[in-house]
This record gives structure tokens, C-alpha cells and sequence, in this order.
């Protein structure tokens, strides 16, 4: 077999690729949901503190460790990682459905696209939020690396596509576990808004009233209501105030900072 035939073989198996700090108790039934799809699985640590790497040299991946420098640069370096030209990307706290796992059978080894679109699904304190705007929510998270690479602004990372790129839509969810009790979720939050208000600090951006005031109002106006989130029952409401709370935390902390600047002028 020529060098060019090999080549052409090889960009159609797929690596699969996680990016993990301290996940020891969500990444086993991540790999548990990859080993059977991809022809290898890279996972690159934040270098924790748990039994994360134990875990994960267990299921014998390409593991190794890395500085985190944001979410973005941590996935693109991971990316960079892999041995294939076609991505499937998941978080720690993610793994696939059985129906998105067939649809990714179908298409692998034989992609007729560049980039791949799938919906998200989100259990919440144990409950699938199916609604208060984060259900389809849905992610580009197998792609071809040539064309498209992870973009946007930490820590909400996307998928960036080149012009010409045609997305395909796969059935099926990507299950994401994310927080088993609301601590959890404010913590994150926390973190989350602190990094938030950074970049737009860094960007010259500024808090003014209508962003405290209007904002965080109309976030849980358009969640709750809106996209229905009084049907996803207690949690519902809690993740719609939450994310209320996130958008006012991001922009209180902004206008904190602005303070702060002219103060030490």
C-alpha cells in the first residue's frame, strides 16, 4: 500500500480528546463512553491532585500532563495531541448517549463532512434539564482539526469553522453531568464570573446600570418563561435564577474593577 493510500486511511479514524482537573469521580464513565468509538483517546491534566491520572492510565489512553493556560488553549493544545485529523471532543463530565454513539458509528471512516453538531443534555442535582435554556444547547464537538479549531472567550470555548466548512447534524445527546449539588454550581459560577469580568476588563468594556440592572432581569425572564424553564420543575428555577445571578456576578465584578482602576489612578 503507497504512503498517500495509508494517509488517506488514517484521516478517517478518529481520536477522541478530554482536557481534566481533578475528576476522579466523572472521567471513568467519560473513557467508558469513547474506548469503543475511537481509535485513540488523548487526555491532557491540569496536573491534579486526585487519582484523575491513576484512573486514566488505567484505560491505558495517551495521557500526559500540561500548565493550564484557559480552556481554549487547553483544548488546542490537546488537539495537537492527536494522532488523526477528525476530533471528537468531550469535557470530564460528559459521555455519549447510545443514540449519538450509533450516529457516530454511522459516519466515522467515512466522513462526508467537516464538522459535526450534536445537542447537548444537562443533569442537574440528578435531574436532565430539558428546557430554562440550556437544552438543545447544541456544540460542534467532532470535527475535522484542519478546518476548525477551538475559539471564543474563556471560559466559554466553541468551535471556530473556516468559511467553507458544512456542519452536519448528528441525533442523539451529549450527556453532561455537571454539578451533583448547588454549592457545586456557585463555586463554578465563582470562578467562572471572575474570569468572565477579566476579559471584558481586558477589552476595554464597561458596567454601567442597564448591565446590573436589565441584564440579570431579562436572563431569567427569557429562561424561565420564555424557554420554559418552570417546566423542568424545582431545579429548573434554580438554574434559571442562578444563571441570573452568574450575569449580575460577571458585571458587578467588572464595575468593581473599574472602580479600582480610577481609585489608583
Amino acid at each position: 500500500m503507497s504512503e498517500t493510500a495509508i494517509f488517506e486511511i488514517d484521516m478517517q479514524k478518529l481520536s477522541a480528546v478530554v482536557i481534566t482537573f481533578n475528576e476522579e469521580k466523572k472521567i471513568a464513565g467519560c473513557l467508558d463512553s469513547l474506548i469503543n468509538i475511537a481509535d485513540e483517546v488523548v487526555v491532557v491534566d491540569s496536573f491534579s491532585t486526585d487519582n484523575t491520572e491513576a484512573i486514566c492510565r488505567a484505560y491505558k489512553v495517551n495521557f500526559s500532563q500540561h500548565k493550564f493556560d484557559g480552556h481554549i488553549e487547553q483544548k488546542n493544545y490537546a488537539i495537537s495531541l492527536a494522532k488523526y485529523d477528525f476530533i471528537l471532543s468531550l469535557d470530564a463530565d460528559e459521555r455519549l448517549s447510545d443514540k449519538l454513539l450509533s450516529e457516530i458509528r454511522k459516519v466515522k471512516g467515512n466522513f462526508s463532512f467537516d464538522a459535526y453538531q450534536m445537542n447537548r443534555l444537562t443533569n442537574y442535582c440528578g435531574k436532565f434539564i430539558r428546557h430554562s435554556g440550556w437544552y438543545p444547547d447544541s456544540k460542534i464537538r467532532l470535527f475535522n482539526r484542519r478546518k476548525c479549531k477551538w475559539g471564543g472567550t474563556n471560559p466559554h470555548d466553541k468551535i471556530v469553522i473556516e468559511p467553507d466548512v458544512k456542519v452536519s447534524i448528528l441525533q442523539g445527546d451529549i450527556l453532561h453531568f455537571s454539578y451533583d449539588s448547588i454549592q457545586s454550581h456557585i463555586k463554578q459560577m465563582n470562578s467562572f464570573t471572575e474570569i468572565g469580568a477579566q476579559q471584558l476588563f481586558d477589552k476595554g468594556k464597561r458596567a454601567g446600570i442597564f448591565d446590573l440592572t436589565i441584564r440579570p432581569f431579562w436572563k431569567f425572564f427569557r429562561d424561565y418563561i420564555i424557554k420554559l424553564g418552570f417546566l423542568d420543575g424545582y431545579y429548573g428555577y434554580v438554574v434559571c435564577m442562578l444563571s441570573a445571578v452568574h450575569v449580575f456576578s460577571k458585571y458587578a465584578k467588572l464595575k468593581q474593577m473599574q472602580l479600582q482602576r480610577e481609585k489608583n489612578k
